[in-house]
C-alpha cells in the first residue's frame, strides 16, 4: 500500500513538471522573432508631389506630412533617407508640370506621392483640363518609382469649405467641386496600380474640430497630418516590404 502511495505521489510530480515546461516552451515560443518578417535591405527614398497640402503651409517643418511620415516609419525600423518635396502653396497641376520640368528630380524613388488639385478648383479651372494634367502627373509619378505603379500613393483632395477662410464664399458649391475634382483623380488613379487614399472626410471633420487646423484658418494642422499619416503607413509599409522580396 506504501509503494502505490509512493507511485501516485510521483506521476502527481512528473505530470506537474511535464506541465510546467509546455507552458514555459509556449512562453518562449511566443517571444521568439517572427520568421515571417521581411528583413528590409537599403536605404528608401521618397519624393513629394503636390502643392501647400504637402509643402505644409502654416505648420512647422516636422509637422509636414511627408516629414511625419518618414519619421513615424523610422520608428518602426525602416531605413528613409528625408522626404524630398516639390511642392510650393497656390501651385495647380499645371504649375507642378512646370516645376518638375525645372526640378528634374532623379530617378528612381522607392516611394513617391501625389496631391494636387485644390487650386484648380479655386482658381475655376476646367475640369477637363485638370483630368489631362493630373493624368500627366500621375504618369510622371510612376516614372519616379521607377515604373512602379503600386509604389505611388494618390492622396484626394482635402474641403476647404469647412474652414473660417471659406465662411464668404459658397461654401456648397466649394464641397460639390472639390468631390468633382476628387472623382477625377480616382478615376484616373484606378486606371493604373498606383493605391488612392482618401482624406477628404478626415479634412471634414474640421467642421467641428478646430485643432484639425492650422492658425491661418485654412490649412491642415499637424494634428490632422498625423490623421493622414495613420491612414498611409500601413500602405507603405506594405510597398516597402513588396520592394523587399524581389
Amino acid at each position: 500500500m506504501q509503494k502505490i502511495t509512493l507511485f501516485i505521489i510521483l506521476l502527481t510530480f512528473l505530470s506537474l513538471a511535464c506541465t510546467e515546461n509546455k507552458e514555459t516552451a509556449i512562453m518562449t515560443f511566443d517571444n521568439e522573432p517572427n520568421n515571417n518578417e521581411i528583413p528590409m535591405t537599403g536605404k528608401k527614398s521618397y519624393l513629394a508631389l503636390g502643392d501647400s497640402y504637402s509643402i505644409g503651409q502654416s505648420v512647422e517643418i516636422n509637422e509636414r506630412f511627408p516629414v511625419q511620415l518618414v519619421n513615424s516609419l523610422r520608428g518602426a525600423g525602416f531605413d528613409l533617407d528625408d522626404a524630398e518635396i516639390i511642392a510650393q502653396t497656390g501651385w495647380s497641376t499645371g504649375q507642378l508640370i512646370s516645376a518638375i520640368e525645372v526640378r528634374n528630380p532623379p530617378v528612381t524613388y522607392d516611394l513617391v506621392t501625389l496631391l494636387i488639385g485644390v487650386n484648380n478648383q479655386y482658381r475655376g479651372l476646367d475640369t477637363a483640363q485638370y483630368r489631362q494634367e493630373f493624368g500627366q502627373l500621375l504618369q510622371q509619378a510612376i516614372q519616379f518609382a521607377g515604373g512602379i505603379d503600386e509604389n505611388v500613393i494618390v492622396l484626394s483632395i482635402p474641403d476647404y469649405s469647412v474652414t473660417p477662410f471659406a465662411t464668404s464664399f459658397d461654401t456648397a458649391k466649394i464641397a460639390r467641386e472639390i468631390d468633382a475634382f476628387n472623382t477625377i483623380n480616382f478615376q484616373e488613379t484606378k486606371l493604373t496600380d498606383a493605391v488612392y487614399i482618401n482624406i477628404t472626410g478626415i479634412s471634414r471633420e474640421a467642421l467641428t474640430n478646430s485643432s484639425l487646423l492650422a492658425q491661418d484658418g485654412l490649412h491642415p494642422s499637424g494634428a490632422m497630418y498625423a490623421r493622414w499619416v495613420d491612414l498611409m503607413r500601413p500602405k507603405v509599409k506594405e510597398i516597402f516590404q513588396s520592394q523587399s522580396k524581389k
